[in-house]
């Protein structure tokens, strides 16, 4: 089958089917004489893999192992199980900071008063010099520090409880 085929039959689009050939996820495709790639059921199936990886927010490492694993008969369960807790306590730290950041602007969107005045605390809140955030070691974090609601309840003298 042709690039076009296996799009449509694994769900992935023919662009990121390049970029993972020259990436080296995927082997590069056989081809036909004339240069076109030429596929086959397998490649559908290793897409397929690829795909459900990438919707459950694996990068292309993880996926470039769980990969080598599910090519591996011999593989110790122990070693996938270990990336997809791994993935776990990232999306979990996520779904904390995206909680984090949603608090955080309903707060500042209950306080503006959403008329004609100028007087904004969403826009004082971006502009507060105080609010720099601190550098983190964590790449998963949403932005270099994140997000803190309770010191913007404090900073409004709302209480934390």
């Amino acid at each position: 089958m042709n690039i076009g085929d296996l799009a449509r039959a694994s769900g992935v689009s023919a662009k990121m089917i390049r970029y993972y050939e020259k990436i080296g996820l995927i082997p590069p495709a056989d081809r036909t004489l004339s240069g076109y790639r030429n596929y086959c059921d397998n490649d559908v199936h290793t897409l397929r893999f690829i795909r459900r990886a990438r919707d459950l927010g694996f990068t292309v490492e993880q996926m470039a192992d769980l990969l080598a694993l599910w090519r591996d008969r011999s593989r110790a369960s122990s070693e996938v199980k270990k990336i997809a807790l791994d993935q776990v306590a990232l999306l979990e730290r996520k779904a904390e900071e995206l909680k984090a950041m949603s608090l955080t602007l309903k707060h500042l969107a209950a306080h503006c008063h959403g008329d004609a005045r100028p007087d904004c605390p969403i826009i004082d809140d971006l502009a507060d010099a105080d609010n720099e955030p601190k550098s983190s070691p964590d790449p998963a974090r949403f932005g270099r520090g994140g997000v803190d609601p309770v010191r913007a309840m404090r900073r409004s003298g709302e209480s934390t409880r």
